[in-house]
């Protein structure tokens, strides 16, 4: 083995590590899935559809990784706590903690009940809070670990028809932060993923079938097209492995350079680029 590949898996192999990733049933959650397993660790897959978990569990197992399926309904806080217990249980330990679940209704402010606003809080912002609080009591008591939270460009800013789901990401990102302020004494690094507009077979339907909103999307994206799931998995690696022991309340935004700025020049998008193919 050269030096070279000695550092690298120093910094980001994950062999011998434990990861619990909620929300792996597809998208953005069955990438950073596939893609710590394939760095090494045993991962958790929670989600609530056993069927699309266990596609997940083959990709994982297909990549010469190893996954077990846990399941828990993150609109309960209890449920959330549990999971944490679970996932020490059947995986052994816990090292790292994705908070990738999260849930969205599209319509104006005006428009959200209180029962949806109650749901989306409670999934994207109430139980990731318990669910961490547990995670990091038992982290401490063996030795630290790594927390990422998946934050998104409202983390940010502002978008309209997202309002609720805006605020819980907003605030996840300064609950990263603290978290970060006040869990590095137990040697626990918190940081967060905020994706840009990823294109998933939600988001498909939701932003890039609509050609107005698809348009308005990469005439601001620096890379000119949309972003993928396996975008996100090199930040989750650094993130999760030895290379970021010393970084951490960051929040990295992974968005092909959306909020880097923009260009005075116009330019002509292909139909498969507005479909977000290119």
């Amino acid at each position: 083995m050269s030096e070279h590949q000695s550092i690298l898996e120093q910094l980001f192999s994950l062999e011998g590590k434990c990861a619990l990733i909620t929300g792996a049933s597809g998208g953005i959650g069955r990438a950073l899935s596939v893609g710590l397993a394939r760095a090494g660790a045993y991962v958790g897959l929670h989600g609530t559809n056993v069927e699309t978990l266990t596609e997940t569990l083959k990709q994982v197992e297909d990549a010469g990784g190893k996954g077990v399926i846990l399941t828990a309904d993150l609109t309960s806080a209890a449920e959330g706590r549990k999971l944490i217990a679970d996932a020490v249980e059947a995986l052994g330990g816990l090292d790292i903690l994705v908070n990738n679940a999260g849930i969205n209704r599209r319509m104006k402010l005006a428009e959200f009940s209180e029962d949806d606003y109650d749901t989306i809080m409670s999934v994207n912002l109430r139980t990731i809070f318990f669910m961490s609080q547990a995670a990091h009591k038992y982290m401490a008591e063996h030795g630290g670990g790594k927390v990422i939270n998946i934050g998104s460009m409202t983390t940010f800013i502002g978008l309209a028809n997202v309002g609720i789901y805006g605020m819980t990401k907003s605030a996840l990102g300064q609950l990263t932060r603290t978290q970060a302020v006040e869990w590095a004494a137990d040697n626990i690094q918190v940081n967060c993923i905020a994706p840009g507009f990823i294109k998933t077979p939600l988001t498909a339907v939701g932003q890039w079938a609509d050609p107005t909103r698809a348009r308005w999307i990469l005439d601001r994206v620096a890379a000119r097209r949309a972003g993928k799931p396996i975008d996100l998995v090199g930040a989750a690696l650094l993130l999760a492995g030895a290379g970021s022991d010393y970084l951490t309340g960051q929040t990295i935004a992974v968005d092909g350079g959306f909020l880097a700025g923009g260009s005075w020049d116009s330019w002509d998008a292909s139909d498969e680029v507005l479909r977000g193919d290119g």
